[in-house]
């Protein structure tokens, strides 16, 4: 009996052995068959809708905000303008629903389509469908991926317009402004197209355009629509690495149909 004691020890450790070694190859294969790039856009887009969306919505209230309280003090002479903005503001919550659920869609297409995982789970088949369905993601985010390239160059716009506001407050402050008359210092809005020709006052010069500057609405709303741009581009971004994803997914179909097919025939 003490002779067999070693033997069984030795082979309970070869057990041990097998089985940890059997869990890292299980370890690295589900770490093999994770789609990386797909990840990684997945949070970087809902980073940057995120943003876009939350920034977008609050900003465009502020902006709203700051005109009513300063350039346009009858109400039917911003009413379009308030109009747009709940509109463009329902389009936020559209962008937002549909972009969570088209990101978990794109995330769960790569994991599927990921030619690791397919080995863990069985032999490789795909069917026509599969392929249509790869391609149709593909030419999708091909277009939302442009689509979103318009919303970034759309969402500059108020960053521009803020921007020239804050720079003319900065001028009133330098000492050669000082030399002249600062009320001579002005900005219209109305040269935007926010508010119409005939809305009063319209513009704010000197001293009162010093204090919008300085106003809350502003300081929050400016900064606002910088982030907003941002996550506007880390989306663009994020559609880009879909694409490449996508692309390489049906690829990857296409390709192991294809060789499926000829290893059938022969």
């Amino acid at each position: 009996m003490d002779g067999m004691k070693p033997e069984t020890t030795a082979e309970e450790n070869q057990d041990e052995r097998e089985e940890s070694k059997g869990c890292l190859e299980c370890c690295i294969k589900c770490l093999g068959g994770v789609p990386y790039a797909s990840l990684v856009a997945t949070i970087l887009c809902f980073s940057g809708v995120a943003l876009f969306c939350g920034c977008g919505h609050v900003a465009l209230t502020g902006t709203v905000t700051m005109v009513e309280n300063h350039f346009s003090r009858i109400t039917s002479d911003h009413a379009t303008l308030t109009d747009v903005v709940q509109i463009l503001q329902y389009i936020i919550y559209g962008i937002a629903c549909f972009f969570f659920l088209y990101g978990i869609i794109l995330l769960a297409e790569g994991f599927y389509t990921t030619s690791a995982v397919k080995e863990m789970h069985s032999e490789f088949k795909t069917t026509v469908c599969g392929r249509c369905i790869s391609a149709m993601f593909v030419f999708l985010t091909y277009i939302l991926g442009l689509g979103w390239l318009g919303i970034f160059g759309f969402s500059a716009v108020p960053v521009f317009l803020f921007y020239n506001m804050w720079t003319t407050c900065g001028a009133m402050k330098s000492p050669i402004a000082n030399l002249t008359s600062v009320d001579n210092i002005c900005v219209d809005v109305r040269q935007y197209g926010i508010i119409p020709w005939n809305a009063t006052p319209g513009k704010a010069c000197g001293s009162t355009l010093s204090d919008i500057c300085n106003t809350s609405e502003f300081y929050l709303s400016y900064h606002l629509y910088i982030v907003a741009c941002a996550g506007a581009g880390a989306t663009v971004i994020a559609l880009l690495i879909y694409v490449m994803a996508t692309t390489y997914n049906f690829a990857v179909l296409k390709f192991k149909s294809y060789d499926h097919s000829r290893t059938t025939k022969f």
